[in-house]
């Protein structure tokens, strides 16, 4: 090989590097359960493994294929001695018998929860409607406080009950409106909300 042509060949290599060394990389993209916090990977390994499946069926079917088919079931168990294989489906149901039990301490806890309406007297004529437990329906208090605000034109706002607990403080006399947007918005159920009007309170006293 001549001088000229080690010369060239030389330094296309040298360019090639150089390509390859400024080629961009691209990120891989990690996906992450809704309901878990865990990469669907791992979501078998935790107590919530229904919900993990029908909430990545519902947000990315092609993963939720790769990884839940008959198919893909059928090439893990595969690999798996047959004691292993039981003990795995064991497990499993163990872990969704305990989730299935969580589930119904939670509806009962809703059931027997209450959502209280309360309409406050702040001066003559001058009204500020109280909300008062949405969170123990899994409602974020911050969320139905801005929703409110949008809802209603007016201002909405979190506030701290004299016990330390987060409540919603919606400026003007909105009991009945606010009744309507929580069952039919949120779904919570009328036996779950109570309306109080503390402005009767102050005038009888």
């Amino acid at each position: 090989m001549s001088e000229a042509e080690s010369s060239a060949a030389g330094a296309a290599a040298g360019e090639a590097a150089a390509a390859a060394a400024v080629a961009p990389v691209t990120a891989r993209e990690t996906v992450y359960c809704g309901v878990c916090s865990l990469p669907p990977e791992y979501c078998e390994f935790g107590s919530t493994v229904k919900k993990c499946m029908d909430w990545l069926e519902k947000n990315n079917p092609s993963l939720h294929q790769k990884l839940y088919s008959s198919e893909a079931l059928e090439s893990k168990m595969g690999t798996m001695t047959l004691e292993a294989q039981q003990k795995a489906e064991k497990d499993l149901a163990k872990k969704q018998q305990k989730e299935e039990l969580r589930q119904e301490r939670e509806a009962a806890k809703k059931k027997a929860s209450l959502v209280y309406i309360k309409r406050v007297e702040r001066t003559k004529r001058k009204f500020v409607t109280v909300v008062a437990g949405i969170e123990l329906f899994d409602l974020s208090v911050k969320t139905v406080a801005k929703d409110f605000g949008k809802k209603f034109a007016c201002g909405s706002s979190v506030t701290k009950s004299a016990a330390g607990t987060e409540e919603i403080t919606v400026q003007g006399d909105l009991s009945e409106e606010i009744w309507d947007e929580l069952t039919e918005k949120y779904g919570i159920d009328e036996d779950n909300i109570k309306q109080i009007d503390e402005s009767k309170k102050k005038s009888a006293s």
